[in-house]
């Protein structure tokens, strides 16, 4: 049902955007808003500063958008990691443990206290590895042992006079020197190693401009460890709980044949003109050309696991 409503509202905004002038004049300061030369702007100066973001061209000749620059259609940045998942993240108040001015070297010397809000973390992540994984193999023994338990060692005048040295049969067998207990060690060790392999998904992010609502939109496309597409469900995974179903949509991207999740734009002029008089009242003024710094700053409380390129640093 969800699908055809979202269906449904990106057909009604691909109508309205249609119908819906350029915007000419700034509007930036006032509503939140910007014209697409200032959308261009403010991508020119994150691709400077950010070198894993670039401008992109549309898929198709006829995707292309007459109001921007045919090179410039929109901003991507690809392979962003995603590490964890939104519910890794959720808040437990199982985890929770008061600290009075008896406990540990956290001390506060009052009688309240204070809440470790994490204290039980490492304890359930320990619990976790030791029930999901398999026993370590034991430690190899000291040299001095290694002595008595693995016999005489290999005379070297024996292994020439046996013509080991010499044969040409063993010439194309790399491991006939190999010590086999080492070998076996080794071969557990990487098989442990390999299943504590961390599965990381990695997402490409598009900042595309949207007519209708005159601000950037940002489309994502996930994949998993292996490279292949996310389900929908899946990549609403890596949405912050409050936003999945309801900001987040699937609609066609502007300028590609591909239908994407993106952050719904409803609320962008909104919420970034309350960002804007909030750096203001903090005695900054923001140019438009950081824009595109603070709407990223703003859209990471959507997706807090997705570690896009932010090395700028914007503080309100």
């Amino acid at each position: 049902m969800q699908d055809i409503v979202n269906s449904f509202k990106s057909a009604a905004l691909s109508i309205g955007e249609t119908f819906t002038p350029v915007l000419k004049e700034s509007k930036f300061r006032e509503t939140g808003v910007l014209t697409p030369e200032e959308y261009v702007a403010a991508g020119d100066h994150l691709v400077h500063h950010c070198p894993t973001w670039k401008w992109s061209t549309a898929s198709d000749p006829s995707k292309i958008r007459p109001f921007l620059p045919a090179d410039k259609q929109f901003l991507i940045t690809k392979n962003v990691p995603c590490h964890k998942r939104c519910k890794q993240m959720e808040y437990d108040e199982k985890l929770e443990k008061i600290i009075n001015d008896d406990e540990g070297e956290y001390a506060t010397g009052e009688e309240s206290g204070w809440v470790d809000t994490h204290h039980y973390e490492k304890e359930k992540e320990t619990t976790a590895v030791v029930t999901e994984t398999s026993p370590a193999p034991a430690p190899p023994t000291s040299p001095e042992s290694d002595d008595d338990s693995d016999g005489e060692a290999l005379d070297l005048d024996d292994l020439i006079e046996s013509g080991a040295l010499d044969s040409d049969e063993n010439d194309d067998d790399p491991n006939r020197f190999v010590n086999e207990k080492a070998a076996k060690l080794n071969t557990s060790s990487g098989d442990a190693a390999g299943a504590e392999v961390e599965k990381i998904r990695t997402y490409d992010l598009h900042i595309c401009y949207d007519k209708y609502y005159q601000v950037p939109r940002l489309f994502l496309m996930g994949y998993d460890e292996n490279r292949r597409p996310l389900t929908v469900d899946q990549t609403y995974e890596d949405f912050s709980a409050d936003h999945s179903n309801k900001t987040i949509t699937v609609e066609t991207h502007p300028s590609m044949d591909l239908q994407m999740p993106t952050v719904h734009p409803c609320k962008h002029a909104e919420m970034m003109k309350r960002l804007i008089n909030q750096y203001a009242e903090s005695g900054k003024e923001l140019g438009v050309h950081e824009y595109l710094f603070l709407f990223l700053k703003f859209v990471q409380a959507v997706i807090p696991t997705i570690e896009y390129d932010f090395t700028r640093a914007i503080k309100l």
